[in-house]
């Protein structure tokens, strides 16, 4: 989905969308573009992880880039302008939007002197958040001070000036606010510096961060010094902390890593799972794949081992439909799917990620490979797009590839079994009444308990371990 707003007919904004289903929000990996480059509608400006894959975003409409708002390797909310887009080049520079207060804009240039006081009173031109106007209001004196502060005031007037009638009061000078940048009146703050005290050296009498500093430098010469006993416990601390850093290394939790986690704690403390073995002889369907790769129907797509099981799997499905189901807790309800979309677990290296194929019960062993090949190249590259992870209805897991005989797989949400496959290993066997090498794996089947029984679950399981034993089934029960 894309957001966009226009702020003014020379520049609109570019907001962060919803690129996945609810996500709400997004870290941006890459700009492709910098202030100043020329863009096109549709052009990719940059790289966003969410919590299911990394999306490029295009941008909506031409123009120039006038402010990226967040740097890379922030974490944005859906909704947040993360782009600024000139889109009518030329035009006054009055027409450019307010810097948003995230954007840190660079100071504007200070303002000519206010003119001589001829000028018709109002408020003095200032830079913005450096003064206030003059107020046309006066404030009531404190009751009971008034006479007294009075006339304490004329008798000291008429001390000063040698007779006992005290002379008329001048005007009051107006008090003037120094000019000072927000960021400089809090380092005074911070540093306890007055800036009435302070003699700016900026243009236009500007105070500058140095002025404030030149003006701390005093005081913090005449502050004591610190005691020494306390030199060695923060020497300790640091010393501490530095070896502790050396031994350790913390990664932040975010993106795809943070929703794996929170998916399978939800899977794993939702569902009730269990887990069946079965060890199979698949010396057949190892032959059988050594065949396809020859075979020139499967020219130009990758033959493996994984293909064959994924049939498998979908050929036991079609004979135990009740397996591929989902549980509907808000309703109550186990909703079966008369479709397959067949996830497989691929890792990357921004984690693991689930995508599928999508109606994957329909399609021909070459239309399941060349399938199974795309799918495992995008999600390699990091191209997977959240649509391709969604609506997934069963998986397969391959840890074999990494010499795992099997292991006990979490349920990916939603979804109804997993199967893991292990390793693939040459190894004794009994075969047809004596003991041979022979090519051996063993199966793991998850499912949720709720709508997947002991029978149903064994089932499926056998059926598979059926047809990689003799694959000629793939015929015969297809």
């Amino acid at each position: 989905m894309t957001t966009m707003t226009q702020t003014s007919a020379r520049f609109r904004e570019f907001k962060m969308p919803d690129v996945g289903e609810g996500l709400t929000e997004a870290e941006i990996l890459k700009w492709f573009v910098q202030p100043g480059d020329t863009v096109t509608d549709g052009q990719v400006v940059c790289e966003v992880e969410t919590a299911k894959a990394a999306v490029e975003l295009p941008i909506p409409f031409d123009g120039v880039v006038h402010e990226l708002r967040f740097g890379e390797g922030t974490t944005v909310d859906v909704g947040q302008v993360i782009i600024t887009v000139d889109v009518a080049p030329g035009t006054p520079e009055e027409a450019a939007p307010a810097p948003a207060a995230s954007a840190a804009p660079a100071a504007p240039e200070a303002p000519a002197a206010a003119p001589a006081s001829d000028e018709p009173k109002g408020r003095t031109p200032v830079l913005v958040g450096y003064g206030v106007a003059e107020s046309s209001t006066k404030r009531r004196p404190r009751k009971g001070a008034a006479p007294e502060a009075a006339a304490v005031a004329a008798a000291v007037q008429a001390e000063l000036n040698g007779h006992g009638t005290p002379a008329a009061p001048e005007p009051e000078a107006p008090v003037t606010r120094p000019l000072a940048k927000p960021p400089v009146r809090k380092l005074a703050k911070d540093l306890g510096v007055d800036l009435a005290s302070v003699v700016p050296t900026g243009k236009d009498g500007i105070i500058t961060r140095e002025d404030v500093h030149a003006a701390a430098a005093p005081a913090q010469a005449a502050a004591p010094a610190p005691v020494p006993a306390a030199e060695p416990v923060t020497a300790a601390a640091d010393k501490t902390e530095a070896t502790l850093s050396a031994r350790e290394t913390r990664i932040p939790i975010k993106g795809v890593r943070k929703a794996i986690a929170q998916a399978m704690v939800g899977s794993a403390f939702t569902a009730p799972h269990v887990t069946e073995f079965v060890t199979v002889d698949v010396t057949r369907t190892m032959k059988l794949v050594a065949e396809l790769k020859e075979d020139k129907d499967m020219a130009g797509v990758r033959v493996n081992p994984l293909l064959i099981i994924a049939k498998a799997l979908l050929v036991a499905i079609k004979r135990n439909p009740e397996v591929n189901a989902a549980w509907d807790e808000a309703n109550q309800e186990i909703v079966q799917k008369h479709y397959v979309n067949l996830g497989i677990a691929a890792a990357t290296p921004r984690g693991l990620i689930v995508p599928n194929i999508k109606d994957a019960h329909d399609k021909t062993l070459p239309q399941l490979a060349e399938a199974l090949g795309e799918l495992v190249a995008t999600a390699r590259d990091g191209k997977t797009s959240p649509a391709a992870m969604a609506g997934g209805t069963v998986t397969i897991t391959n840890v074999g590839v990494f010499g795992v005989d099997t292991g006990t797989p979490i349920l990916n949400p939603g979804e109804s079994a997993i199967l893991a496959v292990g390793a693939i290993k040459l190894q004794p066997w009994v075969h047809k009444g004596k003991v041979k090498p022979r090519q051996v794996t063993t199966l793991a089947l998850s499912f949720d308990h709720r709508l997947v029984d002991g029978e149903l679950g064994s089932k499926v399981l056998a059926d598979v371990a059926a047809i990689l034993e003799q694959p000629k089934r793939l015929i015969t029960w297809a």
